[in-house]
């Protein structure tokens, strides 16, 4: 028996729909029935317990953004072990050759930086 395409997806559809649901009425829920008592202190800024001062529009050092772009480069390419974990017995020492091989890249582009400074908070 073969399954067509939108039933192998009705699962994952009705999972999105309920999702969808449900966020939508706690939301909902939220708006209608939550006490609305605006004051001056909740509208500020919350800052810790402290009272903001200063422009909230000042430039972080280049090696906030460099820091960050890197970390969002070493977490996309983690998720590729994801669907790996997945088809990891039908393919065999390969694909555990292949995923040691991109594991190994991974690492040299980490030693890299590290020697070149550039997870160095302290500079």
């Amino acid at each position: 028996m073969s399954d067509s395409g939108i039933q192998v997806y009705t699962p994952l559809l009705l999972h999105l729909l309920i999702a969808v649901f449900l966020a939508s009425a706690i939301s909902a829920m939220s708006v209608l029935v939550g006490w609305r008592r605006p004051s001056k202190a909740k509208q500020q800024a919350y800052e810790c317990g402290m009272v903001p001062t200063g422009d909230a529009r000042q430039p972080f050092s280049v090696r906030f953004y460099l820091v960050a772009m890197v970390f969002i480069l070493f977490d996309v390419e983690a998720i590729f072990l994801y669907p790996w974990a997945f088809v990891f017995r039908s393919l065999r020492w390969f694909g555990f050759a292949e995923m040691m091989l991109y594991i190994a890249i991974l690492m040299v582009g980490y030693v890299y930086l590290w020697k070149k400074g550039a997870l160095d908070w302290h500079k």
